[in-house]
């Protein structure tokens, strides 16, 4: 009797998932076997925000496994070792699992290859961390990554598109994999499961207080919700900080409780979908950079030569929301209650921290690591090096201002207010700049630069 071992990592869902489709036609039985990694744990991967909603996709994960007739197998130790075990334990015959694109995710592949071929076990890599593989779709004089079902190659091995533009359509005009089946059952051998724990158990750490909730059906419920009311205008409202209409499934995303393939494939020809679509090309654009490049992730992508400014009392004040800015202040509280912050308001955040303040980008993208829910590696660091003009489009002089972006994207100041407790009651107008005396009064800092000053400070370093 063959088995299968399914090793789950960012692809936590029974739904369009290629590789557990592949471990229940490989094997008689399968083994589902998710393993908390201690060395993913000790890193912003093992933050309480992100970490309590892995754990929740968990334990959707195995009710949805067990509604098919296996279970999930939890572990928790070094990854290659727990994954080798777990196969040499009920005999395996192959191993499959997703494909990645960070540094980490194929040192852990490599190493598994390595040490499974020792004792004949096939590993197979698949996609679906995103729409289209990484590598798939190159420049046409560039060689491509292998295909999928095959261990992919050295991400060094191919050319990565370094512009959007051409990318979004290649992209487009490539032949996507059709959906996967849901597997109609599954056959556990013989194994005691283990158990998912709890978050105590990993961290004394609290999570934020409003942080949305994890799993495949919770994913599921919150898209199908949102695209029956605000896809439709989805080009239209998504900038609307006050109206929150963005569809909150970065998180799902990042750790896979949805199929980007699936969503992309249902909404593309729908009313609104071309424009939500192109945001999930955004993010297969990010994370084919990142596999070409893995350095990406903590260094420039492209590197202007910054001598950025070393202040920790800026740092903190940003961090905390007590810039003195209303816009940029309730983007980072809205961050530190909800692990989540809409995508405007990340871009105006960013914006101030390295052209206001001119710190290094990299303190941003942790801070962010930290806190977000769906910290994405691709998708966080290379979105950090787009406003700091370090990325793919090195436009030194993209600067947000404020002032301007709350008066456009906020203009009643309701989202401003909704995080900023400081400023009830204030009108739009306060509420945007708020008087000195009203400041005084409410205890609300004062501007830690002037906009206009630390703006034209940052330009004279750039001419």
């Amino acid at each position: 009797m063959a088995t299968a071992v399914m090793v789950f990592t960012r692809d936590l869902r029974v739904r369009d998932n290629p590789a557990l489709a592949a471990a229940v036609d490989d094997g008689d039985q399968v083994v589902p076997l998710f393993v908390l990694d201690d060395a993913v744990l000790a890193t912003s991967h093992g933050r309480p925000n992100r970490l309590g909603f892995l754990l929740e996709s968990l334990v959707d994960l195995d009710a949805s496994l067990r509604g098919l007739g296996g279970a999930l197998v939890v572990r928790r130790g070094a990854w290659v070792d727990q994954v080798l075990a777990v196969a040499h334990q009920v005999e395996a015959e192959t191993i499959h699992l997703a494909d990645d694109v960070s540094a980490l995710a194929r040192r852990r592949l490599d190493l598994l290859v390595v040490g499974a071929a020792n004792d004949g076990i096939e590993v197979h890599a698949h996609p679906g961390i995103t729409v289209v593989p990484a590598g798939e779709v190159v420049p046409k004089t560039a060689p491509k990554a292998a295909a999928p079902g095959v261990v992919a190659p050295p991400p060094s091995r191919f050319d990565e598109y370094k512009v959007f533009t051409p990318y979004h359509r290649a992209w487009l005009a490539h032949q996507w994999r059709d959906v996967v089946p849901t597997p109609a059952t599954i056959d556990l051998p013989d194994i005691e499961p283990g158990s998912v724990p709890a978050l105590a158990e990993l961290t004394t750490e609290e999570r934020s207080p409003d942080v949305i909730a994890g799993g495949e059906a919770e994913a599921t419920a919150r898209l199908k919700t949102w695209a029956s009311v605000s896809l439709r205008d989805y080009d239209t409202n998504h900038d609307d900080l006050a109206g929150d209409l963005t569809s909150r499934i970065s998180a799902d995303l990042h750790l896979g409780c949805l199929s980007p393939l699936e969503v992309a494939t249902r909404l593309r020809t729908r009313d609104g979908g071309a424009p939500f679509v192109r945001q999930l090309c955004w993010r297969d654009f990010y994370h084919q950079i990142l596999a070409a490049r893995p350095d990406a992730a903590h260094g420039d992508y492209r590197s202007r030569g910054d001598r950025w400014n070393q202040d920790d009392v800026e740092l903190q004040a940003w961090k905390d929301g007590r810039t003195g800015y209303p816009i940029v202040d309730a983007g980072m509280r809205q961050l530190r209650r909800e692990g989540f912050m809409h995508n405007r308001a990340r871009m105006v955040v960013a914006s101030f921290l390295v052209k206001d303040l001119y710190l290094d980008w990299r303190h941003g993208a942790a801070h962010f690591m930290d806190l977000l829910v769906d910290g994405d590696l691709a998708n966080n660091q290379l979105n950090w090096q787009w406003v700091a003009g370090t990325g793919t489009d090195t436009n030194a002089h993209r600067v947000f201002n404020p002032l301007r972006q709350a008066e456009r994207f906020d203009p009643q100041g309701t989202y401003i207010r909704r995080y900023v407790t400081e400023l009830e009651g204030l009108s739009p107008t306060e509420t945007h700049d708020p008087p000195p005396d009203v400041r005084d009064e409410r205890g609300y800092p004062a501007p830690i630069v002037d906009h206009a000053e630390a703006v034209a400070a940052y330009r004279s370093r750039r001419d």
